[in-house]
């Protein structure tokens, strides 16, 4: 049994920063996420992936993260972390933080589990 927990969203200004944070709570037999990391969904607009990253550490980052945002993992805690900066207001959206064995890392049904997300508003 997986479960994830976002936190660390809010309001902020354009241009400002946020950092995310994801925690996986794991019970029973020992689980290893290979691939964890954040999608986004905005009002009106199809769910996107924003960035990943394995337990190896190799990430990858959507073209409108690039740049601004940075993804960490600490495989000990099983958490991960997504600092962004220079936030625009295209930015402001529902965070979800993922987790799985993904065959596409792109592809959103391929992750097994979701936490129930975290709301990031920029003001213009």
């Amino acid at each position: 049994q997986v479960q994830l927990v976002e936190s660390g969203g809010g309001l902020v200004q354009s241009g400002g920063s946020l950092r995310l944070s994801c925690t996986a709570s794991i019970s029973g037999s020992r689980v290893i996420l290979k691939t964890m990391g954040w999608y986004r969904q905005a009002p009106g607009k199809e769910r996107e992936l924003v960035a990943n990253i394995a337990t190896d550490g190799a990430k990858d980052y959507a073209a409108v993260a690039a740049g601004r945002f940075t993804i960490s993992r600490d495989n000990t805690k099983n958490t991960i972390d997504l600092q962004m900066t220079n936030l625009k207001p295209e930015d402001s959206a529902v965070y979800y933080c993922v987790a799985g064995w993904p065959h596409d890392t792109n592809r959103e049904s391929d992750y097994a589990y979701w936490g129930q997300g975290t709301q990031v508003t920029v003001s213009s």
